[in-house]
């Protein structure tokens, strides 16, 4: 992704003060949260979109759920991402490339668990919807 080019950052209000902040306070995440900053390309518009999102770690890898909050449809993120797997994520204050995917059936049951275990209220997200929420892998592309 070009560094020259324009971020657009979410439209949910409260999720573009929480990028701000990170970004201005150069990664600082949320007390007792893992959280980070993931740039995707827009699949119908092409343009880079930045949200942020809470993670866990299985190793070197970043595991995000596309949880929308448990709403019946899959997040903005998730299908530009599953559309361009190139992202970008900063964590704290580093940024890099990264190349993201779907965990398959196999993979998933294992990665809920650490999600579910780190973050309980992703047990009612998917409680709320008739929707599997997916999984993320998120792996360093350098």
């Amino acid at each position: 992704m070009d560094r020259q080019e324009e971020i657009a950052d979410s439209p949910n209000e409260w999720v573009a003060q929480h990028i701000r902040h990170y970004l201005e306070t150069n990664g600082q995440a949320r007390s007792g949260m893992n959280d980070l900053l993931l740039t995707t390309r827009g699949r119908k518009s092409g343009k880079l979109r930045r949200t942020a999102l809470v993670y866990v770690r299985d190793g070197d890898r970043y595991i995000l759920a596309a949880s929308n909050a448990g709403a019946d449809q899959h997040p903005a993120w998730y299908l530009n991402l599953a559309a361009n797997p190139n992202v970008t994520v900063q964590i704290g204050p580093e940024s890099f490339p990264a190349a993201a995917r779907t965990a398959t059936p196999d993979e998933k049951p294992r990665l809920w668990e650490l999600i579910v275990a780190a973050l309980p209220s992703y047990q009612g997200y998917q409680e709320a919807t008739s929707r599997d929420i997916p999984v993320v892998i998120i792996d360093r592309t350098y």
